[in-house]
């Protein structure tokens, strides 16, 4: 398979996925209420001033925050895991073309290469982030529901978890859009299917409806 064949295969499997997560953007920005992203961002927040309105519900709290950071855990593990076995797989590709003495070469499988020790790295980077809100929303949710130290802290605690919550997301978004990426360093002509059927997924998982016959 020649380079440009190669090139282009990389760009279109790059560029749907670029495309796509564009277009999800506007789509937040214009009519956020149909998006599970924003739904489940709210849910979040509310979720926090319910129990922050409920007398004992302290160790409730904690313990679902605690759960959310175990899932947050094992996602920056993943993240982790990945991220140096692809290290470990791109290391030739990156001396073979940046050595001493030769010119650097930049290919299609190094670029992908490249990108997608970007969407681990990033993947890495939002798990921890999120396990750090999370973390600090359990000092908030732990405190006595009356005490004034809860009041003082009851917005900062919503922010928290909103952003606990969008950063997970993010992090598993970020792991899901690797599969296209590896397909097309497996064979080029592959990134682009997979690229396709992996958008169609996260299309469906974007929508946010509450209607239990169209929500699988």
């Amino acid at each position: 398979m020649t380079d440009t064949t190669s090139w282009v295969a990389a760009a279109v499997t790059v560029g749907l996925l670029a495309l796509y997560e564009i277009g999800l953007a506007i789509a937040q920005r214009r009519n956020p209420a149909l998006l599970a992203r924003s739904a489940h961002a709210e849910l979040r927040e509310e979720w926090l001033m319910a129990v922050s309105a409920q007398h004992g519900s302290e160790i409730l709290a904690v313990q679902t925050l605690r759960n959310s950071v175990m899932s947050a855990t094992m996602i920056a593990s993943t993240g982790a895991l990945g991220l140096m076995g692809t290290v470990t797989l791109a290391a030739p590709s990156l001396h073979a073309s940046l050595g001493a003495g030769a010119a650097p070469v930049l290919t299609a499988r190094l670029a992908l290469e490249l990108v997608l020790l970007t969407l681990l790295f990033a993947s890495l980077v939002s798990s921890l982030m999120s396990v750090r809100y999370y973390n600090h929303t359990g000092f908030v949710a732990g405190m006595p529901v009356d005490c004034a130290a809860r009041r003082k802290w009851a917005s900062a605690g919503i922010t928290y978890v909103r952003r606990a919550g969008i950063l997970y997301s993010w992090s598993l978004r970020h792991l899901i859009l690797v599969a296209p990426i590896v397909a097309s360093i497996l064979h080029p002509m592959a990134g682009p299917v997979a690229a396709l059927l992996v958008v169609a997924v996260l299309f469906s998982f974007d929508r946010f409806t509450t209607d239990a016959r169209t929500d699988r």
